[in-house]
């Protein structure tokens, strides 16, 4: 199995790419490199100016329009929040009037968002376990499962991650997900040309210095994440059962989160030397049959 290291060099400096191949016995742990990162990145999140926690503690919503249109209605209903990270979309949900359960791999992250959502006296609870554990520790069916932004990458089997959505949707249930398009993870850091195959292939580990919320810092972050083609996704909600309503793709992200981009309108970002030239972002919404 080849797995593609990319080592970051010092600030300003270029990233060096190259393959390394792992035994199949000998491949590092998916779940346990990328929960140490994202327990890692909770305090430089929580303290960035991405998440801006001072206007959300204020009444600020974290959702985008993306999602809050394919959402529609959320008010008493109740929403199964996969890999919540530490809670701002899933409270956000809450004080839109939805009971709603997030969950995530990082225990850090869960702590956050347990002290967040006491905090600001909302309806919403949290579970850490990673996505394909959670049938073993949740018994529940709800009106919505909703996941967003920078979730599918990190998981190695998509017909595994439609089971679990379908398996917690109850009959006549919505899917509702936003994700950024394959299209970018073919590229480089920087975008500037495709390193990776469209299509799920081997997993990349990397290591970078840095997060998308604060990329001054010197941190050094590994991960291990897969590509997932469009197809790949549709295939493995279709084999659930589940009826497509809505397939979008959009020219623009909603966050300033990637390398070299301008911002375009209100919440509206573009990637400088590519404009509209790419899709940035995807959305689904799939409903359960009665």
């Amino acid at each position: 199995m080849q797995i593609i290291i990319t080592l970051a060099t010092k600030k300003n400096y270029p990233i060096i790419h190259f393959p390394y191949l792992y035994p199949m016995n000998t491949t590092p742990n998916y779940l346990e490199i990328n929960k140490k990162t994202w327990n890692e990145k909770v305090p430089v999140h929580v303290d960035s100016a991405f998440y801006d926690m001072e206007a959300f503690r204020a009444g600020k919503s974290s959702l985008k329009q993306i999602e809050l249109t394919l959402l529609g209605d959320v008010r008493g209903k109740s929403i199964l929040h996969l890999q919540c990270h530490f809670g701002q979309d899933t409270i956000s949900l809450a004080r839109m009037g939805a009971r709603v359960t997030g969950i995530d791999l990082s225990d850090a992250a869960i702590l956050k968002a347990n002290d967040l959502g006491a905090e600001l006296d909302v309806d919403a609870r949290f579970i850490c376990c990673d996505v394909y554990g959670l049938p073993k520790v949740l018994d529940e069916k709800f009106d919505i499962v909703f996941t967003s932004y920078g979730t599918i990458g990190w998981l190695p089997d998509m017909e595994k991650w439609a089971q679990v959505v379908a398996h917690f949707m109850k009959p006549g249930g919505s899917f509702v997900f936003a994700e950024f398009h394959p299209v970018v993870w073919m590229f480089d850091n920087d975008l500037k040309y495709v390193q990776y195959s469209y299509f799920k292939a081997e997993p990349i580990l990397e290591t970078e210095s840095g997060t998308y919320a604060d990329r001054e810092i010197n941190t050094q972050y590994s991960t291990m994440t897969w590509n997932h083609s469009i197809g790949e996704v549709f295939t493995a909600l279709k084999k659930q059962g589940l009826s497509i309503e809505t397939l979008e793709e959009y020219d623009y992200s909603p966050y300033n989160c990637l390398a070299n981009m301008v911002q375009t309108g209100p919440d509206e970002y573009r990637i400088a030397h590519l404009n509209k030239l790419i899709p940035l972002v995807y959305a689904i919404k799939a409903h359960r049959k009665i």
